[in-house]
């Protein structure tokens, strides 16, 4: 017997070829991971890290919430952890920010942003500022999340990206994630601040699969407020974006690569506090920027990141002035035709990068 394994020892028989167990230690299927999984895990393993989180919104812990995101967790974790509320922004939003000056760590969910306004007095004048008029004395530990920018069929109410809105205030965090990874390690470390986070989702990219890592699938898993990634390296333009556009733009390089055009895209992850380094340093490197976004044009995401450039020392290496690609600068139409024709599109993010590089 002893002979005969020694024939097998490493995995192999004397013939070279593979035993039954060396196949079972091939690598793995990649894992995917939905947006909305993502979501889901993360809210679940920081209430049950931490005592002191709790969610709440309106249909969140009987129905699983009106996308799905809580699905399972009114069933795991009870009433006092997940509790559903009146149609009352304004409301449920008070109780959260009173709840995170009490100490707690309340996930406050608005169905969608657009009803955020709502309450944007309690988000704005209660949690935005208490931290600072309070001298450091009262955190506001509170993540406002929910649906952001345009979804489909939705028309002009239901159709604000709140990036610019909410960025412009300061004593805010305000993250939007693209992918899986971001979604579950961004919410995590949105948790766990002790500043007001605004968490902007997107409702098109709740079902959306992602390829993530054993590291994201691990409890520990976060990704730090403020840092954006590189998504794609490339020599001859920058493209930066957050959300669904990430995936445009990543559609757009690889077309224009079919060109021999290289882009590279910037996921920027967090909107404020902004990674303006990472972005200068990819600028100053492809001599190139195109900034894309859903939102409108007037005093945008992408007009801040070109400011930035413009004030910073990128500026002397651009051989092109920057261009914004963004929403249609009016309420978003309900008619199909016309909505597809107000977000922004691969093609335009191609056109774009053709008009800045001169080709």
């Amino acid at each position: 017997m002893a002979a005969l394994r020694n024939l097998f020892r490493g995995g192999k028989n004397v013939f070279g070829v593979l035993s039954r167990r060396e196949f079972h230690r091939s690598v793995p299927a990649a894992v995917q991971l939905t947006y909305r999984d993502a979501l889901t895990q993360a809210m679940d393993e920081e209430i049950e890290r931490d005592e002191t989180v709790f969610l709440l919104g309106e249909e969140v812990a009987q129905y699983d919430g009106a996308y799905k995101v809580s699905r399972g967790l009114w069933k795991k974790w009870g009433d006092k952890r997940i509790i559903d509320t009146p149609i009352s922004e304004m409301g449920f939003a008070g109780i959260a920010v009173g709840a995170a000056m009490a100490g707690l760590r309340p996930i406050c969910e608005f169905m969608t942003f657009n009803f955020s306004l709502q309450a944007i007095d309690q988000v704005i004048n209660s949690a935005a500022k208490t931290y600072y008029m309070s001298a450091g004395a009262v955190p506001v530990p509170i993540v406002f999340r929910g649906p952001n920018g345009s979804s489909a069929g939705v028309a002009a109410q239901h159709s604000q990206c709140f990036a610019a809105w909410y960025s412009h205030c300061p004593g805010l965090k305000v993250l939007s994630p693209w992918s899986a990874e971001d979604a579950k390690g961004l919410l995590k470390s949105a948790i766990r601040d002790d500043n007001p986070v605004i968490f902007l989702e997107n409702e098109l990219m709740y079902g959306v699969p992602f390829e993530v890592s054993e590291e994201v699938q691990s409890k520990d898993f976060v990704i730090p407020i403020g840092k954006a990634k590189v998504e794609k390296e490339g020599m001859n333009i920058t493209l930066v974006a957050h959300s669904k556009s990430v995936g445009h733009c990543l559609d757009a390089a690889a077309a224009l690569a079919k060109e021999g055009i290289d882009c590279e895209v910037i996921n920027m992850r967090t909107i404020r506090p902004l990674d303006i380094e990472t972005i200068e340093a990819s600028v100053m490197k492809t001599n190139h920027l195109v900034t894309v976004e859903g939102g409108w044009p007037q005093f945008g995401v992408g007009a801040e990141v070109c400011a930035r450039i413009m004030e910073g020392p990128a500026f002397n290496y651009l051989d092109a002035p920057a261009v914004r690609v963004t929403g249609a600068d009016i309420p978003m139409p309900y008619a199909k035709i016309l909505e597809d024709n107000c977000v922004p599109q691969i093609k335009d993010i191609i056109f774009s990068v053709k008009k800045v590089l001169n080709v």
